[in-house]
């Protein structure tokens, strides 16, 4: 048997960082070999039914137990194998501490910390053990804290066959930080009735309420011509793009916004004169605003290609995932469940809209009503993630009580 954090660590020291720009699927070799090696772990542990798709989704089963149980509502736990490529997820050293406050240096020059400051939540977990990053990579605790704590909890029902449970199925799926994660997913052959991604982040966060998400590309087709004889001729799709970026509202971005407050992100922008490409994160949770905010960078379009000529500004919006509240909210014995788990547990159960997707989302919309639960990761997509050892656990409890309310 491993334990929790052997399982982390392993998990962690594969490569799986996804790439938005690949045609793939899964998009990177990496992730394939960490759903091959889930699989066969899966397989010693004993699961039923693994099986590696195609497109390197993992699935596995344990069959219910006790009796009874087999009316009882299959229950889904998924997780992804990616991380994002917003940082290195390439040799990963991971380091465990035990946290007694104050800052924490993580690269050995002391140039990169974790302080109160920059991670508020530390001041919560003084006396826990964190595994924390050496400062130039992420760590991976978004997804594999859930991968972990999900075969943790199942490798608990699989020694413990006296403890009553319904079917559990479970999914590792690619590529969910470059909105892929679910592309691919075979919701009737997966076979649950409901499901729960252990994606989140604070210990008691439970999440069914996120931002209706699409990506925008804005492509500028620019004039180039020698600068000597430039005036008047010249359509420099750099400047325009940049002019583009100016009419969005300045406020309504990242790093201005919380709680149910939409943006637009620019997330990439490159190019020359002749031709420049930027593409923007639009989110909201309202359907209204969200629907708003795409007609208003299409009049942003039409206004530029008055200025500058037809066809200088091409844009293309892609709706990647909608609000999973709509869906959630006609099955909120989801929430009511999970709740219960938590504060068997001690912990005082919260419901923060996501200012963010998971692959619940889309599965929601899919026909599986799919909440986010919590993992215990902190500072994702950089190099100040860590992970707080002590919450990890207690989530393998609340996933133990939460499958064994099914039945």
């Amino acid at each position: 048997m491993c334990t929790l954090t052997e399982r982390f660590l392993k998990y962690v020291s594969f490569e799986t960082t996804s790439d938005e720009d690949s045609a793939k699927s899964p998009s990177t070799a990496g992730q394939l070999v960490l759903a091959k090696a889930l699989a066969d772990e899966m397989r010693d542990m004993g699961f039923a039914d693994v099986a590696v798709s195609e497109f390197g989704i993992v699935t596995g089963t344990l069959p219910a137990v006790g009796e009874g149980t087999e009316t009882a509502p299959t229950l889904g736990l998924i997780a992804h194998m990616d991380t994002s490529p917003a940082a290195s997820g390439r040799d990963i050293h991971p380091r465990i501490l035990k946290y007694e406050g104050g800052d924490i240096a993580l690269t050995a020059d002391g140039s990169v910390k974790l302080t109160p400051e920059n991670s508020p939540q530390l001041a919560n977990q003084i006396g826990h053990q964190l595994i924390v990053t050496d400062g130039t990579t992420l760590l991976g605790a978004d997804d594999k804290a859930g991968i972990a704590e999900i075969m943790s909890v199942c490798e608990y029902f699989l020694a413990h066959p006296e403890v009553r449970h319904g079917r559990i199925r479970v999914a590792f799926t690619p590529d969910e930080e470059i909105g892929h994660g679910v592309d691919h997913f075979d919701v009737e052959g997966f076979g649950a009735d409901v499901a729960y991604t252990v994606d989140g982040g604070k210990l008691g966060e439970i999440e069914y309420e996120n931002f209706n998400a699409a990506t925008a590309v804005v492509t500028v087709h620019g004039l180039s011509v020698h600068t000597g004889s430039a005036k008047n001729r010249m359509i420099n799709a750099i400047r325009v793009a940049m002019e583009y970026s100016d009419m969005l509202p300045a406020a309504e971005i990242p790093e201005h916004t919380e709680l149910r407050e939409g943006f637009f992100h620019i997330r990439k922008i490159e190019g020359g004169v002749e031709k420049c490409t930027m593409t923007f994160n639009i989110r909201d949770h309202g359907k209204e605003e969200f629907i708003a905010r795409k007609d208003f960078m299409e009049r942003i379009a039409a206004y530029l290609n008055r200025k500058y000529g037809d066809g200088t500004v091409e844009l293309k919006i892609t709706d990647t995932s909608g609000n999973m509240r709509e869906i959630v909210a006609q099955h909120m014995e989801l929430i009511d469940y999970a709740m219960e788990a938590f504060r068997k547990n001690g912990i005082e159960p919260e419901t923060p809209p996501i200012r963010g997707g998971t692959d619940g989302a889309r599965l929601s919309f899919m026909g599986l009503p799919c909440p986010n639960l919590s993992t215990g990761g902190y500072n994702y997509h950089g190099r100040l993630e860590y992970a707080s050892l002590d919450e990890m656990k207690k989530m393998v409890d609340v996933l133990r009580d939460l499958a064994v309310s099914f039945v």
